[in-house]
């Protein structure tokens, strides 16, 4: 197996490869890493015929949509997603067959409706359900602090002690550990009767992640980011200097609109230079030509 661990601040891909076949799947994509994961699967000699995410995330952005019309491959998602771009939904204990490896699904509510692990030969990797030290957060929409405790200690810590564990999240550089160590070290999982892990987890005060409701919104919609679309807009509109638009307003040519979405207070106090309000907010244009 040809494997290869992403690290994107605390967020981790995966690449997972057959080296019989060059056919690979690639896990929890993150969008700012598209093309290092491009570059990753050609270094390796890589198809990459998966894009596979283990839940909706709400962290960070997810790259599957993007890299699926770049690639022409399909998304995989649990059959809980929700997701309207996902091509192939799988279901409790059904197999993605990348080559010759087989990827295992293990559904795993909890952290989300839609969270899954997958394992493949030595290796589970667990998403959010599992993480080193931790588990999930169950807090975010569709997290359910009740089914995480069924889909950890009813189903992933039976499983063999020697597992190697792979989650989609580590903020402390670690990259691995084993079912084993988590059972034996992971703070969390030491409350082991029910009700108590319930109520632990309800009450974790955790601070929400950051663009939260945008990640959200991009993940389970398939759309793009604001920054994404800041980017095409930037690549597109032309740069007009203030002596072109000044030239342009003299002209008082009929076909042009002048939009100021500065805020008032801003350049009213001075803060913005070259611009000043005037009665009927009218806009006066000063600075040197070229100016932006």
């Amino acid at each position: 197996m040809i494997f290869e661990q992403i690290a994107t601040g605390g967020c981790q891909s995966y690449l997972v490869g057959c080296s019989e076949t060059s056919a690979a799947a690639l896990i929890d994509p993150e969008i700012s890493q598209i093309d290092h994961y491009i570059a990753l699967a050609a270094r390796d000699g890589l198809r990459i015929r998966y894009l596979i995410d283990t839940h909706t995330h709400a962290d960070h952005f997810s790259a599957t949509r993007q890299l699926a019309r770049q690639l022409g491959v399909p998304v995989v998602m649990h059959q809980a997603s929700s997701a309207p771009f996902v091509d192939m939904r799988i279901g409790d204990g059904e197999m993605i067959i990348v080559g010759k490896l087989r990827l295992r699904a293990i559904h795993t509510p909890g952290h989300t409706h839609d969270s899954m692990c997958l394992r493949v030969e030595d290796r589970l990797f667990t998403g959010d359900t599992l993480l080193i030290g931790a588990t999930g957060r169950t807090d975010l929409p569709s997290g359910d602090p009740e089914a995480l405790y069924d889909s950890l200690f009813h189903r992933i810590l039976r499983l063999d002690p020697d597992l190697k564990v792979f989650p989609a999240h580590d903020y402390k550089g670690r990259q691995s550990s084993t079912i084993g160590q988590e059972i034996a070290t992971n703070p969390r999982l030491q409350t082991r009767e029910r009700a108590a892990f319930v109520e632990m987890m309800r009450n974790l005060n955790l601070s929400m992640p950051t663009h939260v409701t945008e990640a959200l919104r991009t993940n389970m919609s398939g759309g793009k980011s604001v920054a994404q679309l800041l980017a095409e807009a930037a690549a597109c509109v032309p740069f007009m200097s203030l002596e072109v638009l000044k030239s342009h307003i003299e002209a008082t040519q009929d076909d042009l609109i002048v939009l100021d979405v500065r805020e008032r207070d801003a350049y009213e106090s001075g803060h913005i230079p070259g611009a000043r309000v005037l009665p009927r907010g009218q806009l006066e244009l000063r600075g040197q030509p070229g100016a932006s």
